[in-house]
Order: C-alpha cells, then structure tokens, then sequence
C-alpha cells in the first residue's frame, strides 16, 4: 500500500503549524508595529489641532513626546518581529529540506522515479526556499491586516462614510489581488519544473563529461543543454512579465483607491463635517494605506510562489514507496543484524521481462547468473536488492520471503553491488573501508579485499597509496581503478549474501583472471551471485545458471555449458 496522496496545501499546513511560535510572535509584533504606524497620523492630527488650530505649546509638546515613544516601539516590534518571520522561513526551509533527504533516501525509494538528481537538488533548495517564506508572507499579510483595521476604525471616528469606504473597499482588492496571483501561480510552477530539469541535465552532462569528450559529443551534448536552458529561460521570462503585471495592475487600483479615499475626506474638511487635524489625518491614513495595500500585493505573489513549490514538495514526499515495508518488532530491531545462513530460493519470480524464474542456490555457494538481455539482468537485481517487488512469486532467504523481512536488516544481508557504483569524495581507502563492518576489524579486512579485487595495485600506482584522495565520483581514476575500489569495498562488507554485476568490464584479461581468484577465495564459505557473461568469473563458479527471453534456459557447470550449449556459447563469448 502506498502513502495517503500528499497534497501542496498540506505542505503548507504542516510549515506553520510547526513554526506556530515564530508565527505567532510574529504576527503579534507584526500587528503591533502596522498598528502604531496606523495611529501615527492620529497623533499628528491632535498634534496639529492643539498645537498649532489652538495654539497649546504645552499640548504639542505632550503629543509629540507621546510620537517618540510610539515610534520607539514601532522600531523594537519591527526588528524583533522580523526577526521571528525570518527565523521561522528559514527554519521552515532547513526542516523541508531535510525531509525531502530523507525520503529520497529512504530504503523503500521511489521518491527518485522519473526525476533527475539536479531536479531533486532543485526542489530540496529553491522549493524550499520559497515554502518557507511562506510564513514570513502570513506575518506581513497579518501585520497590514492589523493596520488596515486600526486605520478603518480611526477613520470611522472621524467619519462614517471615509470608514466604510475603507472597510468595503480593501475586501475588494485582496479579492481582485487573489484572482491576478492565479497566472502567476501556473507560472511559477512551470518555471520551477524547467529550471529544475535543466538543472538535472547539466549536473548530468557534467557527471558525463569524460565520456562526452571520448565520444566527440560535445557540440550534440551543449546543442541539447542550450534547448533546455532556452525553454528554461522561456519560462522564467514569462513568470516574472506575469508578476510585474500582478504587481503593476495591482498598484493602479491601489492608488485609485487611495485617491479616492483622499478626495472623499477633502470634500468632507471643505463642508466643515471635519477639523484641520482630522483632514491631516485623514490624508496621512490614505497614504498609510499605500503600504498595507502594497504589501498585500506581494504577500499575494508569495503565496502564489509558495503554493506551487508546496505542490513540487509534495509529489516527492508522498511518492509512492517503490518496495512494501514490514515494520521492526521492536525500536531497535531494524539496527540488529539479521542472522543469516545465507541460502536463497527464486520461486516463480516474475518482474519485467522475468517469467516464472526457479533457481535455488544453497549457503556458501558460488552461483553465476549469465543474461542473454541485459534487461534480465537488470530485473534481477531489482528484486535481489529489493529496489522493486516482484509482480508474481519471490525471493526467499533461508526460507522466509524477503517482503516479509525489515527492508534494512534484508538490504544488510544481501548486497547487490550494482556495475556502475559510485565513490566518494575522500581517500583510496576511506572508500574501501566505508561498508566493513566495525570500522574495518571484521573477518575481511579492508587490505584482503583490496588484494583479492587488485585494488592493492591500484594503490601502488597513485602518488600517495592508500591515502590518495579520490575526487567526488572517483573522477580521478580511470574507468578500470574505479571498478576494482568498488569491488574492494562491496567484498570489505562481508555481506552473507553478496551480488557482484559485471564487476570486471573494465579491465585486462590478466588483471580480470587475479580478480576471478580473488573473488572465489576471498568468499568461500559465503554466497556469492556473480551476475556476468565475464569467462573468467564464471569460470570460479560452482555453477552457472543461464537466463534467456525471461526464464531459465539452461544451468551446470561453466565448461560443460560451453561444450553443450550453443546460446551460452553466444551469451559468454559473442
């Protein structure tokens, strides 16, 4: 069963409600500075009437002082209510991104299906961003709301009609400033979806550039990238000519408004209905009023922006698991090793182009598995590794289904080391160490695998041995270094069960046969699956099992295959 459809607004609902104290200081400060600003020119008009209609020194002085300490405390609320909007967007941001790691590195995967890495390094930055600015938009937009009121009932005081212009008109440009941020809000999201895909293919391109280089497919490789960034530039043209329309039509109304507002009261102080300060007043607020209004216009434009990215959000968090999980009995089942003898059964299996594929390989066992279609091969994998279920049938270890095991207890005793494993960023041996058991001090050690792989000559050619740094991807070495540190580090695991595809492809033939013994005695005792049409690893085997059009075509022993079977003689030597 896969997760409860994750919608944008729950996204949204989730940022706040878990930044509800930032928020909530931030909106209260917030209210309370727009609300000063709004008495501000209240305090003027008495300033003026006393002090200058009435001529009451001692009057004004008293207003004005009474300004200063307004505006004292219009700095401090506006500082600290800043403080905590900025606080919670951040925050918000850094916990998003977070949870968008953990689900695409979660054990049941699907997260990544159809999504190029720098697509997901988009969303997991410039999403998030904007997400979480969401909730400094709601302390703005809560903070003119406030002043906006303040302002209205001031002017209801003063007169009626200018406050209920002001309380019936406001409702209207929010709404009309909500219909305008629609086109944005489609705007935006194509925007973020070109951005992140062009994003994905340059990170690609660049990862490839060693073999784009080697092929000539330079001008094919910045020809196709060059498309992608034109539509990319295309849409993000678009989305801001859409914004500077929002934002344009909505400060035409908005002085319209105000205008209007200015010209009601002036009428209203030439028939004498109000006093000097309250005209001055009146005026003042018409232009407070500009800045609520305006602020509203781009709270409007961050919600639209935010309500894109949620959705981009959301279709990654709630991705459908690739693989079921069983939950662990207990806290800390999942962190204990599964005891493990180590044989493993294919009943029936069934997934892609597998049909019904039997095979049974005992603990200990050295099995070769040669794939007529590499899309066998790949399928198998899946299921081994439990990246995928089956459609139909299973795979069991020591009789119990691997569905029915903890995801990561399954993963830690079988081992698929798949062709194309990356390194990482640190030294020869930090790779080789980085899957052995208890820092390197398990049965196999770092060393033995690194002999039986011939990583050991790898070290011997570098500059500083064992303690080379490798660059990220291990695209300092060659394609040959890189597959022998990989095959060190999947056997320095000493995984009960350990899958090796095609680890050999790109070496000599000499170095192919010391890799072939290495393997064999390095994991004797242990159940090994070589998934290779490679003679010289197959020839280590106990067995061999041959895949062809989805099922098991034939199996025995390598050398008499050879001799017998002439689509094995095809698959190994073709």
């Amino acid at each position: 069963m896969g997760k409860p459809e994750l919608r944008g607004r729950d996204v949204l609902r989730s940022v706040v409600r878990g930044r509800r104290r930032s928020v909530a200081l931030g909106v209260l400060l917030g209210a309370c500075h727009q609300g000063g600003e709004a008495i501000v020119p209240v305090l003027i008009g008495l300033a003026v009437d006393q002090g200058v209609v009435e001529g009451d020194a001692a009057g004004l002085m008293l207003w004005l002082g009474v300004l200063a300490v307004v505006y004292v405390g219009l700095s401090f609320g506006f500082r600290y209510g800043a403080l905590a909007g900025e606080r919670a967007s951040v925050t918000a941001a850094h916990l998003l991104r977070v949870a968008l790691v953990e689900r695409v590195l979660a054990p049941e995967g699907g997260a990544e299906d159809g999504r190029l890495p720098g697509e997901l390094a988009n969303i997991a930055t410039e999403d998030a961003k904007r997400v979480g600015a969401v909730t400094m938009a709601l302390i703005v937009g809560a903070g003119a709301a406030v002043g906006l009121v303040v302002g209205a009932v001031f002017l209801l005081r003063m007169s009626v009609g200018l406050g209920l212009l002001v309380l019936l008109g406001t409702p209207l440009l929010l709404w009309l400033g909500h219909l305008l941020s629609k086109p944005l809000e489609r705007r935006s999201e194509t925007e973020q979806e070109c951005a992140a895909h062009a994003s994905g293919v340059a990170a690609d391109l660049v990862a490839g550039l060693r073999v784009l280089k080697g092929i000539g497919a330079e001008p094919a490789a910045t020809a196709r990238y060059r498309g992608i960034s034109r539509d990319s530039l295309s849409a993000t043209l678009r989305a801001a000519r859409a914004e500077a329309w929002q934002n344009g039509v909505v400060t035409l109304l908005t002085g319209a408004f105000i205008a209007l507002v200015a010209l009601v009261g002036g009428r209203l102080a030439a028939r004498g209905d109000i006093g000097i300060g309250e005209l001055v007043s009146c005026v003042a607020l018409a232009l407070f009023l500009i800045g609520p209004l305006s602020e509203f216009s781009w709270v409007n434009a961050e919600l639209a922006q935010g309500r894109a990215s949620a959705a981009r959000i959301a279709a990654v968090l709630g991705a459908r698991p690739a693989v079921s999980t069983v939950p662990p009995r207990t806290p800390d089942a999942a962190a204990r090793p599964l005891a493990a003898e180590g044989r493993l059964r294919l009943r029936d299996l069934s997934y892609g182009p597998l049909d019904a594929v039997d095979i049974d390989i005992e603990a200990g066992e050295t099995v070769g598995v040669v794939a007529a279609n590499p899309a066998d091969a790949s399928a198998l994998l899946h299921c081994l590794g439990r990246r995928t279920d089956p459609d139909r049938g299973s795979v069991e270890l020591d009789g119990r289904a691997l569905t029915t095991l903890d995801l990561a207890q399954a993963r830690g005793v079988i081992l698929v080391a798949e062709h194309d494993a990356d390194l990482f960023e640190g030294t020869l041996l930090d790779n080789v160490a980085a899957a052995a058991p208890a820092g390197g001090q398990g049965p196999v050690t770092p060393a033995a695998a690194m002999a039986a792989s011939g990583t050991d000559e790898v070290a011997r050619s570098l500059p500083d041995g064992t303690g080379t740094a490798v660059t990220a991807r291990g695209r300092s070495l060659s394609g040959g270094q890189r597959q022998r540190v990989a095959l060190a580090r999947a056997l320095a695991a000493d995984a009960p069960v350990l899958v090796l595809h095609e680890p050999s492809t790109a070496v000599d033939a000499v170095t192919e046969m010391r890799m072939a013994a290495g393997i064999k005695e390095l994991r004797r005792g242990r159940t090994t699956v070589l998934v290779t049409n490679s003679p010289a690893l197959l020839a280590v085997t106990d067995r061999v099992v041959l895949l062809r059009n989805g099922r098991v075509a034939a199996a025995g022993d390598h050398g008499h295959l050879v001799g017998t079977h002439a689509d094995y003689r095809t698959a190994v030597f073709a």
